[in-house]
């Protein structure tokens, strides 16, 4: 016989209300009856009716991760930690792909509005009116969508300091930057300023090609890269897919990595797939900031305080691409 929300009543000394209330987020109990209920529910292997549950609160239970496309190794890996960490808060997560079309993202907006979904995870490559983003829980990556938006980002200017600072100490003389540059203003832009500190700082001419690439375009762009600016011994690659194909294309041209050429990227994702150590990279926590930011939306769909930006720190991973 199935354990009954009286049940869990009886067990913890308390109402049929109180059970209730806590199952609807607990605000109004007291802390004291809060754990007795919990404890009760873990005793009795309680699971509660969450469709019951969400349509008095008039929820969901949706949340969506919002990609520009989905087969990109950083956004791949992301949406396996986000969906697992949404699983244990209770929700499931719907993935879509704006393949860089603002409308899916206005749609996505509309759906909030409408109550078809709780909350979403931006990662947006477009500006969205202020009244637009009015009264939806909403996150994002890598930008800031509003004044009270909260975002989850990188150390993307100091980290890149420090591994171009890395290059030059390494002996390279001609360092080359590439990147995709972001449509709209991201910190991911602080990547290609650190890279303009250190060369002027260390009175050193930038090779720079950072244009809006979209996924797929990059063997065309490091082919002109490498045609542009011949002779660079050292280059960073804003994103670990780019730095990918640098390296498959100056291994074909016969320019020896890391002898002639060394690389650094941003990001890591491939390597934390297959525990790939070619490439020297900038590692992000992919997990723990997929994780955060679902905890981020969670907690704004409840009416907590967050905080607007949280930065984590990235990792220099050492690989076969440097000295």
């Amino acid at each position: 016989m199935s354990v009954t929300i009286k049940d869990v009543a009886k067990c913890a000394g308390v109402g049929v209300g109180t059970v209730s209330r806590v199952l609807n987020g607990g605000e109004s109990v007291n802390e004291e009856k809060c754990l007795r209920v919990q404890e009760a529910i873990k005793k009795l292997n309680f699971v509660p009716n969450r469709m019951a549950v969400r349509l008095r609160k008039n929820a969901s239970g949706l949340l969506a991760l919002l990609v520009p496309v989905i087969n990109h190794p950083f956004f791949a890996k992301f949406a396996y930690f986000a969906e697992d960490e949404a699983s244990k808060y209770g929700y499931s997560l719907l993935l879509v792909s704006s393949q860089h079309r603002i409308s899916k993202e206005e749609e996505i907006l509309g759906r909030i509005k409408r109550r078809e979904v709780d909350g979403a995870i931006f990662v947006t490559h477009y500006e969205h009116k202020e009244e637009s983003l009015k009264d939806c829980p909403i996150v994002s990556i890598d930008r800031q969508l509003g004044k009270e938006i909260p975002y989850v980002t990188s150390d993307n200017y100091e980290a890149t300091k420090k591994a171009v600072e890395f290059l030059i100490e390494k002996g390279c003389k001609k360092i080359g930057y590439i990147g995709s540059k972001p449509l709209v203003e991201s910190e991911v832009m602080k990547r290609e300023e650190a890279y303009l500190d250190v060369m002027k700082a260390h009175g050193m001419q930038p090779y720079v090609m950072n244009d809006v690439i979209m996924h797929g375009e990059e063997n065309e762009v490091v082919a002109k890269f490498l045609e542009t600016y011949k002779g660079m011994d050292g280059v960073f690659a804003s994103g670990y897919t780019m730095a990918q194909v640098l390296y498959e294309t100056a291994m074909q041209q016969d320019i020896n990595v890391p002898n002639d050429l060394q690389i650094i990227s941003y990001d890591g994702a491939f390597k934390q797939w297959n525990n790939n150590r070619l490439l020297t990279c900038l590692e992000q926590p992919i997990e723990k900031m997929a994780r955060e930011v679902v905890k981020l939306l969670v907690d704004k769909i409840a009416g907590k305080a967050v905080p607007v930006r949280t930065m984590f720190e990235t990792s220099f991973v050492l690989g076969a691409t440097t000295k």
